[in-house]
């Protein structure tokens, strides 16, 4: 009787080359990740430090954004380019604005005002409602 031997199914598994993929992939998003970050607006967060710098009031304009998109500065309805005109004159190194929006105002203006201030060398601090 010819029977014939069954070849039988190798149930292993290499890993090798799936961990070869895996470090390529990590590789890859590491260095890509690095490209994304000068895109994203310089925020300054609160620290700790030992000589807290406090922008003095003379040198603080108030900027509002209102809840239909419309920017007030110290209390005077104004537009975009004109703010960004009455900025740049009182840009200096001790310049600040506050930047105030209302609860539902929309966030573009929001980032608008703080990319400009950024743009003018302007510290802004974002003071938004609980």
């Amino acid at each position: 009787m010819g029977l014939k031997k069954r070849n039988k199914v190798n149930a292993e598994f290499s890993m090798s080359s799936l961990t070869d993929i895996i470090f390529l992939l990590l590789i890859f998003f590491m260095l890509t990740s690095t490209v994304v970050a000068p895109h994203a607006l310089n925020l300054k967060m609160p620290g700790r430090s030992d000589t807290p710098a406090s922008p003095s009031t003379s040198n603080l304009d108030d900027v509002r954004i209102d809840t239909d998109g419309s920017f007030y500065l110290n209390d005077r309805r104004i537009a975009l380019a004109e703010l960004e005109g009455q900025l740049n004159a009182k840009a200096n190194r001790d310049a600040s604005i506050l930047i105030s929006p209302d609860r539902e105002a929309p966030v573009e203006g929001v980032v608008a005002v703080m990319d400009l201030a950024m743009r003018l060398n302007i510290n802004g601090v974002l003071a938004a409602e609980e």
